[in-house]
């Protein structure tokens, strides 16, 4: 199975979860949907459960940064209460399903602005979020774009719009 077939289907597992009482995964980090470690101070997931941000909360995250607009399929309601009621910083970038410059622009700002933090960055699916930092990675920081795709390729593969936009500027692979 793909990894884009692999973030499809969980996804969908993630609303079955959130609109029945069925569960499927457990409350510790790695259990996100997702979860992809970048560095020790970067991690990235699809939506995490109230439980599942103790545990970030826990693992000593101090910022969350969410990609998905609010009201999506599986976003949490009260993600910013609850984050606030957790002691952490919350930023909000909603990104459509086509993602524009001005929201890659504040992600950017976003990411300096918390670059000496322990940072959690998430969407629905961690596909947004893989797009916008493989981007980050390549264009801002100048990090290797083999070791950047490597990571991007865990989630998904780009396609479409999302190709186009983590590609912006510069020759696709």
């Amino acid at each position: 199975m793909s990894n884009t077939t692999k973030t499809i289907w969980g996804f969908l597992v993630s609303v079955i979860e959130k609109y029945t009482p069925l569960k499927f995964g457990g409350d510790a980090i790695e259990d996100v949907f997702n979860y992809l470690q970048i560095s020790n101070t970067l991690s990235t997931s699809g939506q995490p459960t109230e439980k599942q941000f103790h545990a970030i909360r826990d693992a000593g995250f101090n910022t969350v940064i969410n990609l998905l607009p609010r009201d999506t399929e599986n976003s949490l309601n009260n993600e910013e209460i609850l984050l606030a009621e957790l002691g952490i910083r919350y930023i909000h970038i909603p990104v459509s399903y086509t993602p524009k410059e001005e929201d890659f622009n504040q992600f950017v700002k976003s990411m300096q602005t918390v670059a000496d933090e322990k940072v959690w960055i998430h969407c629905a699916a961690n596909a947004r979020v893989s797009a916008f930092l493989y981007r980050y990675r390549c264009s801002v920081l100048g990090e290797d774009e083999a070791t950047a795709e490597s990571d991007l390729r865990k989630i998904w593969s780009p396609f479409g719009v999302w190709k186009k936009f983590i590609y912006r500027g510069r020759a696709t692979i």
